[in-house]
């Protein structure tokens, strides 16, 4: 079964807009933990928009399920953080600064040697690693060059392709996920899944093991309760 990652982000973008510690994040994690998720991620950003740094402390504490921190490792901060919480994976994503959410995977070719740098520095500290990529073939093989254990297929274009024509929109990602596979690379996946093109994607591509969904999960929640919503996920990451 693919493992369901829950990104809190929105859940401390509502807590922040209105100051105090309502929702709590933390208390929010606990209770995703227990509903059945299989790990917690978050993607603190400069600002400290949504995710405080103290944030990613508290929840590496608390929590018992993995921990993925997700982050640009061209900013030190980021990478102190990771160095200093030393989450079950990170990973890397190379947003720009003030950038809304993330649109576009690495360039593992003209980024190689710093990847293989920062990857090293991580995997000293057995902290898995997992490159945000688009689903393209060369991009992949960059990526299985740099030493990362996994990637992060960027997901956003099957999402948008998905209602007009789901086998054309799944295409490029299950030759990716071949590719990956044959690379020996894990295969991580997100941005913009749901409980409408969810199933599909975990049903066609290739050994994939986690996922990682946030904005559509929390949403879904205002409809459906989180415990439920989490249950609704996992069944979709059921394999048939």
């Amino acid at each position: 079964m693919t493992s369901l990652s829950v990104n809190v982000n929105k859940i401390a973008t509502l807590r922040n807009a209105r100051g105090g510690n309502t929702p709590n994040v933390l208390e929010s994690a606990l209770k995703i933990q227990k509903f059945g998720a299989d790990g917690i991620t978050v993607h603190p950003r400069p600002d400290e928009r949504h995710i405080r740094y103290s944030d990613v402390f508290d929840l590496k504490k608390s929590i018992s399920v993995e921990l993925n921190i997700e982050g640009n490792p061209k900013e030190d901060r980021f990478v102190e953080l990771v160095l200093n919480t030393k989450p079950d994976q990170v990973t890397l994503v190379p947003d720009t600064l003030g950038q809304l959410t993330s649109d576009h995977g690495w360039d593992t070719i003209n980024e190689k040697k710093f990847l293989i740098d920062i990857i090293e520095l991580f995997s000293k500290q057995n902290i898995r690693t997992s490159i945000f990529v688009d689903p393209i073939e060369k991009i992949i093989k960059g990526a299985a060059e740099t030493g990362t254990d996994r990637i992060e297929l960027y997901t956003e274009t099957y999402a948008q392709s998905f209602t007009k024509d789901k086998n054309k929109a799944i295409k490029p990602f299950v030759e990716a996920s071949k590719v990956a596979n044959d690379l020996k690379l894990g295969i991580n996946a997100g941005h913009d899944l749901n409980l409408n093109n969810l199933s599909f994607f975990n049903q066609k591509t290739v050994n994939l093991k986690e996922v990682s969904i946030g904005h559509a999960l929390i949403s879904d929640a205002l409809d459906y309760g989180l415990e439920n919503t989490i249950n609704l996920y996992k069944r979709s990451l059921r394999k048939f």
